[in-house]
């Protein structure tokens, strides 16, 4: 890579035979540096240490972490992906790196996505290449933390019959490029993606998707080890509720209409950040 300031972190518990997004990484032909990123409270450390070298595997202690940011409830169980995702800035600066991207560990591919009739899917092959254009990009905005899309953002089609790519929204979940120099907290124990960027740019700042590039990942709940006892044990319905506890005047819970229907959060963007006003309202006036 010619971004040599840049490391990848591999956010992974409870299931060193299976940290599928490094033999991705490597498959779709990034040779930079990775970390595997653990928490002091996995019992399988020595497995990951002995797979993946001591060299690649740090270790941060949880409790600690716990303590610097909202976790909006109670219930002491930290069997959640939030505490290494706020670890990873300091991390970072610990190991002098200034641009790092945080991956969960179940990602099977990285694609381009083409927007030719019904979209065109590619698989990539030279992610050093693909990482190096989005951290040029990122440094010429002021983005806390950018993303790329996900394999279920394009369910039903680029545009689901709308004049725009329905998922232009200013989300960013599983994949964030951040900077030291950019630091923000994520919060809320579940569904701290949504919880964050939903509350962050309420405040103003800025997260976007990148649309021509996704990640596709295994499903969650199928996934044994990480966060999928987590789930199962909670389900959507409370991890949703956990965004509108966060931004309670644009989130509310609603049935979510699929083959398998359940409660999920829905956003209601024109409340959740601010937006850019159409030149049609501007006051015609030469004071």
């Amino acid at each position: 890579m010619e971004n040599d300031n840049f490391v990848v972190f591999i956010l992974t518990n409870g299931r060193p035979d299976k940290v599928i997004t490094y033999d991705t990484l490597k498959k779709c032909g990034y040779t930079g540096k990775i970390y595997l990123i653990i928490d002091n409270e996995d019992k399988t450390v020595d497995k990951y240490i002995r797979r993946f070298g001591i060299e690649n595997v740090i270790i941060f202690d949880k409790i600690k972490i716990a303590k610097t940011f909202d976790e909006f409830d109670n219930f002491n169980d930290r069997r959640a992906i939030i505490y290494a995702r706020n670890a990873c800035f300091d991390i970072a600066e610990s190991l002098g790196e200034k641009y790092f991207l945080e991956l969960d560990d179940d990602y099977t591919a990285f694609d381009f996505r083409v927007y030719i009739d019904k979209g065109i899917v590619k698989p990539v092959n030279d992610l050093d290449k693909i990482f190096d254009l989005v951290l040029d990009y990122y440094k010429t905005i002021p983005a806390k933390s950018i993303a790329f899309a996900q394999g279920g953002d394009f369910i039903g089609g680029i545009d689901n019959g709308k004049e725009l790519f329905r998922f232009s929204k200013r989300k960013v979940m599983n994949t964030f490029f951040c900077s030291t120099d950019r630091r923000f907290n994520f919060i809320g124990r579940i569904n701290e993606d949504v919880n964050t960027y939903t509350s962050v740019q309420s405040r103003g700042e800025l997260f976007l998707t990148i649309q021509n590039l996704s990640i596709t990942q295994k499903a969650t709940q199928k996934n044994k080890g990480g966060m999928s006892e987590l789930y199962l044990d909670s389900g959507t319905y409370i991890k949703s509720f956990y965004t509108v506890i966060c931004s309670p005047s644009c989130v509310k819970i609603r049935l979510l209409n699929s083959s398998h229907k359940r409660m999920h959060h829905s956003i209601d963007w024109n409340r959740t950040v601010p937006c850019i006003i159409n030149e049609r309202h501007k006051l015609n006036s030469r004071y």
